[in-house]
């Protein structure tokens, strides 16, 4: 009995052990999160509909470019999270890359582009004009547009002292609990992604200063997805308008 009492006990100690580390992580990542304007970050940021974002600073950075206008800003690099037409569209990429633009892809890509292509695998940080950026899973985890065997992926990468997360097309996955990003950038339209609700719950998981809906609005969900988001999530969220 004794024997027993005392294996129940260190089950418990353990249980006590893991619930502090984790509590401990969690209060770590808020007390490192620093203080970003929030005035200054929406000045550079800009949501090209669906998907697409492109971000202004010392660099001018696009994710996932689709359906761009004509006269688009040049790009310094190009994020491009998985194959399917609306992510990678090489129309757009060639509407703002140069010979000095870079493009990062993922490695399981087995694409051939007429530009400077740097291949990234999940988990590697790789350094592109002085910037950091890491790739970090994207996939579904019952649906099977966008499996985890492809590879697919989202960024974590910093400008100017501010650190983004384009998760890509994703459902709302645990990797995204080890995510530091100070501004996010969510799939809410559900169908092909996460929708509103998971994407609320993704937010919370990563507790950025700042989040915005993105995969709506063009193919699938709407602006009722965008606002169903910022009423569940916790943090700032702005919904963008659509920019060309």
């Amino acid at each position: 009995m004794n024997k027993q009492r005392l294996f129940y006990l260190g089950i418990l100690h353990v249980l006590i052990i893991i619930l502090i580390v984790s509590c401990s992580k969690e209060g770590d990542k808020k007390m490192q999160k620093k203080e970003i304007s929030i005035d200054s970050v929406l000045e550079k940021i800009h949501w090209l509909g669906h998907a697409a974002v492109k971000i202004n600073g010392t660099k001018t950075i696009y994710v996932d470019p689709y359906e761009l206008s004509d006269d688009a800003e040049k790009a310094d690099i190009i994020m491009i999270t998985h194959n399917h037409y609306d992510h990678l569209s090489v129309e757009d990429i060639k509407k703002i890359a140069t010979e000095r633009t870079v493009i990062v892809i993922p490695a399981s890509l087995l694409v051939s582009l007429e530009y400077s292509v740097n291949k990234v695998d999940i988990g590697q940080t790789i350094i592109v004009m002085g910037i950091p950026i890491k790739a970090v899973p994207a996939y579904n985890i019952v649906k099977s547009f966008h499996p985890r065997s492809q590879g697919y992926v989202g960024y974590v990468f910093t400008l100017d002292d501010v650190t983004y997360y384009h998760a890509g097309d994703t459902d709302h996955i645990p990797e995204m609990r080890a995510v530091d990003a100070d501004v996010v950038f969510l799939p809410v339209g559900g169908t092909y992604t996460m929708g509103a609700a998971q994407a609320a719950e993704a937010a919370k998981d990563i507790d950025p200063t700042l989040a915005v809906p993105i995969h709506w609005g063009s193919i699938v969900g709407s602006e009722a997805d965008a606002e169903k988001f910022k009423g569940l999530c916790e943090c700032e969220v702005r919904i963008l308008e659509k920019e060309h």
